[in-house]
């Protein structure tokens, strides 16, 4: 793993197309499974179910993957290109584990591959049991360049869409969403025929829109000038109540209101957390401080960025005897803790990523406009964005002069930074990256990114301008700055 130049990040190993070689592919989930066989959750003859997204490179890397199924002793179920939460939920479902050949946002020259066991994600404690696996590479099955010799093809598409379609339909009733024109944003993601599908089977009038065969790295964090524009095009066309969306695996959704206004994650979060009821809320330390400014929520507990993190403190929750938690990501993915009563009986929980449980819980909210529903949260505005070519190590150097060496250096680097901006910071929380908050509650959140050479900066004020005004001269502030 060391060598291959794909490494763990904070939704499983991801790297460049051409570091991710069917030997490296291939390694990595006999290491995967050769630690679940320790822990007593694959055997001989046992089923893993893969999926992927629509990533050029992800049917070779499925092919890899399926053999090495193989090779271990499994039986590789093939559930074909669906999002990534149906797949867990249908290997949930049957207590097997799984994995998902997907690079989420990134670019196309990336991918990635994300692991479950049999009932949940693997987390980083997973980890290092996973990394010290010794893999046994049979002589032959791979030429120089570590392509697989004679690929076997993938067996016959068992489906995951049906059950994931159905899930919500149940939840909230076939004519929940009647009278309402909805536009589809389809664009390169794996889900945008099942989004289609369910919202249609809720009664809406569906428009699809922007669909693209090429690979578009949608982040629902830092969308791009152009999805913006088409946005607020379309609304303008089309006279939509809503236009929805999902990243590129289909795990984090992205909503616009009626004037084509894109929703922050984390805000869609909170509504969404609010509508099911829910008592702890677990939500990374970059989210919205809306959530606890809000007092709707018995607990609020914030951990690092990352999917896996957020599920560790939720399973803690419901440990501690929690009765209904949820969790989201400040990308909008929403992950349900603990399961909830539904129109046709109680939905299951499902503690990974999703992008259609908080599209559909605004959706079919009583207000008759998504715009409405926010005028009750307190006006708390985020923004984040990214300078890309930030490697890895940039990132290590920044934060370790930000908050490294002695008071003078690290206050020197501090006011190098932030001075400028916003003042001396009144406090610094180190959680994940340098998070600081200054007067008048605004914030600069610096990390570096787990799937990507990149630096993310989100920041937070009382206005929307002020936030990405913010964000904007933190970012260029960095840029200008000597990484020694």
């Amino acid at each position: 793993m060391a060598a291959s130049g794909v490494a763990f990040g904070t939704s499983g190993a991801r790297g460049l197309v051409s570091a991710m070689t069917d030997r490296v592919c291939y390694g990595y989930t006999a290491g995967f499974l050769g630690y679940l066989s320790e822990q007593g959750e694959f055997a001989v003859g046992g089923e893993v179910a893969l999926a992927g997204d629509l990533r050029p490179s992800t049917p070779r890397i499925l092919a890899a993957c399926a053999q090495a199924v193989r090779d271990c002793g499994g039986v590789p179920v093939f559930c074909g290109y669906v999002p990534t939460p149906a797949l867990a939920l249908f290997a949930f479902g049957r207590g097997i584990p799984s994995l998902m050949v997907t690079g989420s946002h990134i670019p196309a020259d990336r991918n990635g591959i994300k692991f479950y066991r049999a009932a949940g994600e693997v987390l980083k404690s997973d980890e290092a049991g996973i990394s010290r696996q010794v893999i046994q590479l049979s002589g032959g099955r791979f030429d120089s360049a570590g392509a697989l010799a004679n690929p076997a093809p993938l067996p016959p598409v068992s489906d995951a869409e049906t059950a994931y379609i159905a899930r919500y339909i149940d939840h909230f009733g076939p004519g929940a969403l009647a009278g309402k024109r909805i536009g589809v944003y389809q664009h390169s993601a794996v889900g945008r025929d099942v989004l289609a599908r369910i919202l249609t089977g809720l009664g809406a009038e569906v428009v699809l829109l922007g669909r693209s065969e090429v690979f578009v790295p949608v982040d629902t964090e830092a969308i791009r000038a152009e999805d913006v524009a088409l946005a607020h095009g379309w609304a303008a066309e089309y006279r939509f109540d809503a236009i929805v969306s999902t990243d590129g695996d289909s795990d984090r959704p992205l909503l616009a209101d009626e004037t084509g206004t894109w929703l922050r994650g984390d805000v869609l979060g909170i509504v969404c957390a609010a509508s099911l009821g829910a008592t702890s809320v677990v939500t990374p330390v970059s989210s919205n401080s809306a959530v606890e400014a809000c007092g709707q929520f018995a607990r609020v507990v914030r951990t690092r960025i990352g999917s896996p993190y957020v599920i560790a403190a939720m399973e803690a929750e419901l440990a501690a005897g929690s009765e209904r938690v949820v969790g989201y990501e400040a990308n909008g993915g929403f992950l349900l803790g603990s399961a909830i009563a539904g129109q046709a009986g109680m939905t299951r929980a499902l503690p990974t990523r999703d992008a259609v449980l908080p599209i559909l819980a605004v959706l079919a909210a009583r207000s008759p406009r998504v715009s409405a529903q926010l005028a009750d949260l307190p006006p708390r505005f985020t923004h984040s964005d990214r300078l890309t070519r930030f490697p890895p190590d940039w990132s290590a150097q920044l934060f370790g002069q930000l908050t490294g060496g002695d008071d003078a250096a690290r206050i020197a680097m501090q006011t190098a930074l932030f001075g400028a901006i916003a003042g001396p910071a009144e406090a610094v929380d180190l959680t994940d990256g340098v998070r600081a908050r200054f007067a008048g509650g605004r914030v600069i959140h610096l990390r570096g990114s787990g799937n990507a050479p990149e630096l993310r900066c989100y920041t937070e004020a009382e206005s929307e301008a002020e936030a990405a005004a913010l964000n904007a001269q933190a970012l260029r502030v960095v840029s200008t700055l000597r990484i020694t």
